[in-house]
């Protein structure tokens, strides 16, 4: 059976896939599923004007957008032509990722990606883009345990792919919301230090910074951290799973600083470059590693509510997702669709040859035409 493949040896995948109990994991059967791999990063809060319009000149203002120099910015961001603008704020998401990859939450080509759950903030938006469906039970940011079974955490359980899911957050609340204690996942979050750096510079460089830096956030670590940690973790491990949470989008829009907020969402822009260019020339991933970016929720409009998000603020239901990777059609700005948070999550199993939404009926279904 090492020559072409035989009719009997589609017989019997068939006939395997036939007696698999529901909830276990469907192998794909194409080569391109092979040792592939993905990278699931999520940045809090950037709202999908800021996104597909890019800056907002109504909020490049010292009174309404706390900008501290707001002609610095207005060079930095500011363009007339929408198109323009948005590649100054995201220069890699729009020249490669919506290029060669797929986006969806366009208002302009009605495209709509909404929040599910009914609360509009994070920790309930986190269990809907990693568990695939809302839970009511969620509806605070407090330190408790979900009870709720992780893409993540399914995934790792799957033998070809066990010990070989990790993450890594700015925020704190994580090992709570993927349920370390319960799942065993590699979760490295908030200030934690790495461990696992092999060269004695780079881990000393890091952990130190991480020490003396002053901790503007208790609660969660400047975004570069989480990156660089990533970045070591990719070349330390070689994950095939590798969830990646940035935080900064949301904390500085909350401080009521605009320009830091585009200075963290264009900083964002740059971490998905450097990801994307580590694994484009890593043995390990070039060539076989997937790309889905997303958000846990949307945020307000105007003159106060862009700071905040919740069920007053109309806008907090509205997110984006992106997916970029070899069995991923170019179909750049998805048109005329309606998706959901959740959809997210069978994604990212999709693009390794599982069926998580198989799992359980509540998981939504992978973002259509996605995967070749």
């Amino acid at each position: 059976m090492n020559g072409r493949p035989t009719i009997l040896r589609y017989l019997l995948l068939a006939i395997c896939v036939l007696v698999l109990p529901m909830g276990r994991a469907l192998l794909a059967t194409e080569p391109a599923y092979e040792g592939h791999s993905v990278i699931y990063l999520s940045i809090d809060g950037l709202r999908f004007q800021e996104l597909f319009t890019g800056a907002d000149a109504r909020l490049i203002d010292k009174d309404i957008g706390g900008v501290y120099n707001p002609e610095a910015i207005r060079g930095r961001f500011w363009h007339e032509d929408q198109q323009v603008r948005r590649e100054r704020l995201m220069p890699f998401f729009w020249s490669v990722v919506a290029k060669e990859g797929q986006v969806f939450g366009s208002p302009d080509d009605n495209c709509v990606a909404l929040v599910k759950n009914g609360k509009f903030f994070s920790y309930p938006g986190y269990q809907e883009l990693l568990c695939g469906f809302p839970d009511e039970a969620i509806n605070s940011n407090d330190k408790n345990l979900n009870p709720n079974k992780s893409v993540l955490e399914w995934l790792n359980e799957q033998p070809e792919l066990k010990g070989k899911v990790a993450a890594f957050t700015s925020w704190d609340l994580f090992p709570y919301i993927l349920n370390t204690k319960r799942s065993g996942l590699y979760v490295n979050s908030g200030w934690e230090e790495f461990d696992f750096i092999d060269d004695p510079t780079t881990a000393t460089l890091l952990n130190r910074s991480m020490r003396e830096i002053p901790h503007l956030w208790e609660y969660a670590r400047f975004d570069y951290f989480t990156v660089a940690g990533a970045i070591e973790y990719l070349r330390a491990k070689e994950p095939r799973v590798l969830y990646i949470s940035l935080d900064e989008t949301d904390d500085w829009c909350h401080a009521g600083r605009y320009d830091l907020y585009l200075d963290s969402a264009h900083r964002s822009d740059g971490f998905l470059k450097a990801l994307w260019d580590f694994v484009q020339n890593a043995p390990a991933y070039r060539g076989k590693t997937s790309l889905v970016i997303t958000t846990d929720h949307g945020r307000g409009d105007g003159r106060e509510g862009w700071k905040n998000h919740s069920v007053d603020l109309p806008g907090s239901e509205r997110i984006w997702s992106a997916v970029l990777g070899p069995n991923t059609p170019a179909l750049g700005l998805r048109k005329d669709l309606v998706v959901t948070q959740g959809q997210t999550a069978a994604t990212v199993a999709a693009l390794l040859g599982y069926d998580y939404a198989a799992s359980d009926p509540r998981i939504a279904p992978v973002l259509p035409d996605v995967v070749k």
